[in-house]
C-alpha cells in the first residue's frame, strides 16, 4: 500500500553529478561572502527538477532519532512527521514521503532544498543533501560529526532533526526552515551594515544561550559568523553547520558568589548565590578550520585552542553588528590573519552611533571577549554565566528570552505569534517591583522562615543568605 500512495526515492534525483566549483557560493545567498570556512570542500550537486520519475530503484535506510525532544513536543512538524511514519509500511521516513519544491543553495559539504511532506502543505522543512562519494575520509567525519550532533540538540535557538535518512551514496538530513535568510544577508540590508544596539542585544543574547547549551553538552562550536546564524518564520535565531565542532568532557560544577543587590533608594542587600556552570574548560585541539575574520589567535598559532574560540568569535561578532565590519579585517586573508596575531588590541571605528545609549557597554563586552591571551578571556572559565553578568546585558530576561517579541529590523518580515509577547529587557523599575512581589509571595508562602531568595541573574535559582546592609551617603 506505501508504494501506491508515494512514488519510490527517486524524487531526490540519485543521478547527481559531483564535481567541485569555485563558484559554488553564488548559488546561495547566505554564502555569497567571500568569507567561507577553512577545512571545507565546495561541492556543487546538480539537481535536475524534471526528474522526479519513478526510475530509480534505490532504497533508502532511516537512521534511528529516538533522543527525546521535550521542549520540541508541542512542535507541530513533528506531528506531521509522526503522521507520516505512521501511514508508513515500516514506521519510518523515507525519500518518497517528501515533495522537494525548490533549491535553496549549495553549503561546503552538499546542497540544501526546501521541502514538505507529501500529505501535508502547512509543515516545511529544509533537506541537506551530501554526496558522501565526493567527500575524503577527512570529510566524511565531518558529514558524521554534524549527524550526530543535530540528533543531540532539543533546543528552540538550534535545530531539530526530524530524520536522518541514508539512501544510495547520500546522507539527507531533515531539518528546521528558516525562511528570513541569515544573518549576513540581513546586514546588507542595513545602512552602513550595521543594526541597532537593541537588536544586537536581542540577537546576541539568543546566540549566547545557543552557545551555552553547545558547551554544555561539551561541543565547541568554532564556527560562529553571522552566514551561520539564520533566523526564523518568528524572528528568533537558528546556528546552522555543526561539521566543525569537536566533543569535549565537561565536569558541571555548582560555583558559589557574593552579589550585592541595591533593595530601595538607600539599602543594598548581600547575597551569596549558587550557579550552575557547565562549560568544557578542558577542550583541546589543533586542528585549524574556521572563517579567517572569526579566527582566535590560539587557533592561529597552531598551540592548540580549546572553548576560549567560541567566545572570541562572539566578541568579533557583536563587533561586526555595531560596526559593519569585523575588528581585524586587513587588505587580504594574510593580512586579517597577521592582524589578529599580532599584539596590538581591537581598536573602534567611529560610527554615527556611537552616542546610542549602551555603547560603552557594548565595548567594554567587546574588549573583555577579545583579549589574546584566552587564559585572561572572557567566559573561557566561567563560560555564558560570566559574560550573562556583564552590563550589557543588564535587564535580559533570561528565562523569557524565546518569548521576547523580536526586534523590528528593515529588510525582515517576521510572522507575529498569536501569543503574547514580552520585552526582551525589563526597565529597573519594573524589574525591582516584579522581584520584590515574587520575594513576597514566597516568603508568605514559607512563612516567613525561608532563606530562599532570587538571583539577580534570572537564569538560574539560587539559595541565598541575606544580610542587610545600610547604604553609606
Amino acid at each position: 500500500m506505501d508504494d501506491i500512495l508515494y512514488p519510490p526515492d527517486s524524487d531526490l534525483d540519485l543521478s547527481f553529478t559531483s564535481c567541485t566549483s569555485a563558484a559554488t557560493a553564488t548559488t546561495f545567498p547566505s554564502s555569497s561572502s567571500a568569507r567561507s570556512s577553512l577545512a571545507r570542500s565546495s561541492l556543487n550537486l546538480s539537481f535536475n527538477e524534471s526528474r522526479l520519475s519513478s526510475t530509480t530503484t534505490s532504497t533508502s535506510t532511516t537512521v534511528p532519532n529516538s533522543h527525546a525532544r521535550p521542549h520540541r513536543k508541542s512542535d507541530p512538524h513533528w506531528s506531521a512527521i509522526k503522521a507520516a511514519t505512521t501511514l508508513s509500511s515500516d514506521g519510518t521516513l523515507h525519500l518518497r514521503h517528501l515533495k522537494l519544491l525548490r533549491h535553496l543553495g549549495s553549503g561546503n559539504l552538499g546542497r540544501v532544498f526546501l521541502c514538505r511532506l507529501r500529505d501535508n502543505d502547512h509543515a516545511n522543512f529544509a533537506l541537506k543533501v551530501v554526496d558522501k562519494d565526493s567527500l575524503t575520509t577527512k570529510k566524511l567525519s565531518h558529514v558524521q560529526t554534524e549527524a550526530q550532533i543535530l540528533s543531540s540538540l532539543d533546543h528552540p535557538f538550534l535545530p531539530t532533526l526530524y530524520a536522518h535518512i541514508e539512501v544510495s551514496h547520500y546522507t539527507c538530513l531533515l531539518i528546521d526552515y528558516c525562511p528570513n535568510g541569515d544573518l549576513h544577508s540581513l546586514l546588507r540590508k542595513q545602512p552602513g551594515y550595521r543594526l541597532p544596539l537593541q537588536s544586537v542585544r536581542f540577537y546576541v543574547s539568543e546566540i549566547l544561550v545557543a552557545l551555552e547549551y553547545l558547551h554544555a553538552l561539551g561541543f565547541v562550536y568554532r564556527d560562529l559568523k553571522p552566514e551561520n546564524i539564520l533566523i526564523r518564520e518568528d524572528g528568533h535565531i537558528m546556528l546552522s553547520d555543526f561539521d566543525l565542532c569537536f566533543n569535549a568532557d565537561v565536569f558541571p560544577k555548582l560555583e558559589k558568589r557574593t552579589h550585592v543587590r541595591k533593595v530601595g533608594s538607600r539599602k543594598s542587600r548581600k547575597e551569596v548565590v549558587t550557579e550552575f556552570v557547565a562549560e568544557p574548560t578542558t577542550a583541546f585541539s589543533r586542528s585549524c578550520v574556521g572563517t579567517h575574520e572569526y579566527l582566535a589567535p590560539e587557533l592561529i598559532s597552531g598551540n592548540g585552542h580549546g572553548n576560549g574560540v567560541d567566545w572570541w568569535a562572539l566578541g568579533v561578532l557583536v563587533y561586526e553588528l555595531l560596526y559593519g565590519t569585523t575588528p581585524f579585517k586587513g587588505g587580504s586573508k594574510e593580512c586579517t590573519l597577521r592582524n589578529i596575531a599580532s599584539t596590538r588590541g581591537v581598536k573602534f571605528h567611529h560610527v554615527a552611533a556611537e552616542e546610542e545609549e549602551g555603547m560603552a557597554e557594548a565595548r567594554d563586552l567587546i574588549e573583555k571577549l577579545l583579549v589574546k591571551d584566552p587564559r585572561k578571556r572572557l567566559g573561557c572559565a566561567g563560560g555564558a554565566t560570566d559574560i550573562k553578568r556583564h552590563p550589557f546585558f543588564d535587564g535580559i530576561r533570561w528565562p523569557l528570552i524565546r518569548a521576547c517579541r523580536p526586534p523590528e529590523v528593515r529588510g525582515l518580515a517576521v510572522k507575529r505569534s498569536k501569543q503574547g509577547h514580552v520585552s526582551h529587557v525589563a526597565s529597573p523599575k519594573r524589574r525591582l517591583w516584579w522581584l520584590k512581589g515574587l520575594h513576597y509571595f514566597m516568603m508568605r508562602r514559607n512563612n516567613k522562615g525561608s532563606k530562599h531568595s532570587l538571583n539577580p541573574n534570572p537564569n538560574y535559582h539560587c539559595y541565598c543568605v541575606s544580610t542587610k546592609v545600610r547604604k553609606c551617603a
